[in-house]
């Protein structure tokens, strides 16, 4: 009985430095520039991962106390929060896999399309209740402005490495034509006809390409490869977890049957 007692409080303690990775990725996510626009995303992780952390400890409590109690709630919490996180990864991994990211010739960097993305985000994210307060929020964020200081010629900026909302919202559609004066201005348009955002651009600092479907898809762009790199992250620690708990259900059926065979 103490033995197994002793492996499933080891076994918790494992399970709570998981918590560590998740808890540190769901900060992470919630300090992107992005996250810190759209409030409904940034903490989901975050909760994930303090929960994981108070049941582990839990179930470390009631075993290194021998409390049976404590022990069966941690199992029935614990299996509840694995289905959780393998719900959330699969949702995850399902809204965040369509890709409405293409190369454009002579620029380094991609350019978005909104039509590419996962229906669910997309409508989610850029509804006309949701955008205008996301709106807002990038052009305040100063990530438009930091360009004049990072590229000083075309040269420099078309060989530059943009971020997605960089790409979307700074600056025209590559297709529209318009001629590189610096990083947010741009001027006569050869092609002002070639797609709606064209003619939605705007030289104004506080306009530029926010109202654009670009710069929708741009937000979405830089959503979907910030939560494809978290969700490795949960991947390997969902794994650890099951097996972790597999064990201490193991352990805790052994203890039961040699008490009841006492």
């Amino acid at each position: 009985m103490a033995v197994s007692n002793n492996i499933t409080a080891f076994l918790n303690f494992l399970a709570l430095m998981c918590s560590i990775p998740i808890i540190s990725s769901g900060i992470w996510l919630a300090s992107k520039q992005d996250n810190e626009c759209i409030h409904w995303l940034r903490w989901p992780v975050v909760f994930l991962g303090m929960a994981v952390l108070l049941v582990s400890l839990t179930g470390f409590v009631g075993a290194y106390w021998k409390k049976e109690g404590l022990l069966g709630v941690y199992l029935v919490c614990m299996a509840i929060l694995i289905v959780l996180l393998l719900v959330f990864l699969v949702l995850a991994f399902v809204v965040s896999h369509p890709s409405g990211a293409y190369s454009v010739p002579g620029r380094v960097s991609k350019e978005y399309r909104l039509g590419g993305f996962s229906s669910w985000l997309r409508d989610h994210i850029t509804n006309a209740d949701n955008w205008g307060k996301i709106r807002a929020c990038l052009a305040n964020s100063g990530s438009c402005a930091r360009l004049n200081q990072e590229y000083m010629t075309a040269d420099q900026f078309f060989n530059g490495h943009l971020s997605p909302i960089q790409s979307g919202c700074c600056k025209p559609p590559t297709l529209c034509g318009y001629q590189f004066v610096n990083p947010v201005m741009w001027v006569n348009p050869a092609n002002p006809v070639a797609g709606a955002d064209c003619s939605i651009w705007n030289n104004d600092p506080s306009q530029l390409c926010y109202y654009c479907d670009s710069c929708k898809a741009g937000l979405l762009g830089n959503l979907r490869r910030e939560w494809r790199s978290t969700n490795i992250i949960l991947i390997i620690t969902v794994v650890v977890l099951i097996w972790i708990y597999l064990i201490a259900c193991s352990a805790y059926r052994n203890a039961q049957t040699e008490k009841l065979f006492k």
